[in-house]
């Protein structure tokens, strides 16, 4: 069994050294476009969300952009949601809910688009935020530069708005970190598909006015756009300069709802689209986009089995030769090489990152974020075993 596990990790390691190196071959070309005055929605879903909406509608009035159409559309369920009147004074325009039992991001999203082409709007690009989002001043203009590049959707910077809260906040904050850091900015280098996170994000006007609606649904429709774009070999791209602010859950048990969400809804996603990426990988301009996107997480999950199959098969040595004790202290040993190495990955994002964190948590989470990463492991089993995965509010502005 050791033997196995050590050909697993060998295995994993292999498989995502090699997804590194295919991610050179991408040859998406762009068209630059030379609109001076854009016209732009921005789509809100925003569910009883009266406690911070202010704060992101606020901002994106607030932006250092000149010469573009803005309209801001807040997506709610009925007319006595408090949203509605904080939205209005703003100048939003009010989308409300046609069917309530669809209970995700996506459906929200599909309803508004459908309005917007029903009411014959057109729009060249759509931002999409959540409502617990602020912007800095500079985000659209930044945006804009990336738009006028060709790039048919993009990404900025996610920031976080409450981090300082406490040490669980810092560190559901340094996840999407762990993207940017490890994921996005490697990609964009190679002119490689880039990973979307669910808000602060344009998709370009022709795209949507293609779908006819939104038709991203799974519980995750922010990886599932992404495979999109991977298949369909859109021209993506993570803008650093385009700065917006997320909060982040406070409480442990929000953040295991939220993960589950997550996990489910990767896997759900990858199994929609796992057969399309291999049909189009060999005659696709982006081959390296598909072939590191069809690995995945692969060569995580095969290493982590690798060491359970290890550290089983050693347990199993010690037990027949009686050395019991030596049991406790391989599995202090594995634990603490794996605290070791999830700390030296923590360190590396708090030192390329411009989250915007006090010192004192920036010492708290470096310790704490090990520990939080390796929950993630309960958090996948649940995820996998659970018979049905919904959608759950996390309650913002507390």
């Amino acid at each position: 069994m050791i033997l196995i596990g050590l050909l697993l990790m060998i295995i994993g390691t292999a498989m995502y050294l090699s997804g590194l190196l295919v991610l050179r071959k991408n040859e998406i070309a762009l068209e630059p476009k030379k609109l001076e005055s854009p016209r732009i929605a921005i789509l809100v879903p925003a569910r009883d969300e009266s406690a911070v909406i202010g704060d992101l509608l606020r901002s994106l009035r607030g932006q250092n952009l000149e010469n573009s159409v803005i309209d801001i559309y807040v997506i709610v369920e009925n007319k006595f949601d408090p949203t509605v009147q904080i939205a209005e004074r703003f100048g939003a325009r009010i989308v409300y809910r046609q069917d309530l039992s669809k209970q995700r991001k996506g459906y929200a999203l599909d309803d508004a688009v459908k309005e917007i082409l029903h009411q014959g709007e057109h729009y060249d690009l759509y931002f999409i935020f959540d409502a617990d989002n602020i912007v800095d001043v500079n985000y659209l203009a930044e945006m804009l530069k990336v738009y006028r590049h060709g790039y048919e959707i993009a990404t900025g910077y996610r920031n976080t708005k409450n981090g300082n809260r406490n040490a669980i906040a810092a560190a559901s904050s340094l996840t999407f970190s762990m993207i940017n850091a490890i994921s996005n900015r490697q990609k964009i280098k190679h002119g490689a598909n880039v990973i979307f996170s669910g808000t602060g994000c344009y998709v370009d006007g022709r795209l949507v006015e293609k779908w006819g609606g939104w038709p991203f649904h799974t519980l995750t429709e922010d990886y599932e756009m992404s495979l999109y774009a991977t298949l369909y070999g859109l021209s993506t791209f993570y803008n650093e300069k385009a700065i917006f602010y997320d909060e982040q859950p406070t409480k442990y048990c929000e953040t295991v709802d939220q993960r589950i969400r997550w996990i489910r809804g990767y896997f759900e996603s990858r199994r929609d689209f796992l057969d399309q990426l291999k049909e189009h990988q060999k005659v696709a301009q982006n081959y390296g986009s598909i072939v590191r996107e069809r690995i995945g997480v692969t060569p995580l999950i095969l290493v982590l089995a690798g060491l359970v199959c290890v550290y089983v098969g050693s347990v199993i040595q010690l037990i027949i030769i009686g050395q019991f004790w030596q049991i406790l202290y391989l599995t202090l040993g594995l634990f603490g090489l794996a605290y070791i190495i999830l700390w030296l990955v923590t360190l590396h994002i708090l030192c390329h990152e411009k989250l915007e964190l006090s010192k004192k948590m920036r010492v708290r989470v470096l310790f704490f974020n090990p520990l939080y990463l390796l929950t993630y492991i309960p958090c996948a089993v649940r995820a996998i075993l659970q018979k049905e995965v919904t959608w759950k509010k996390i309650p913002h502005g507390e």
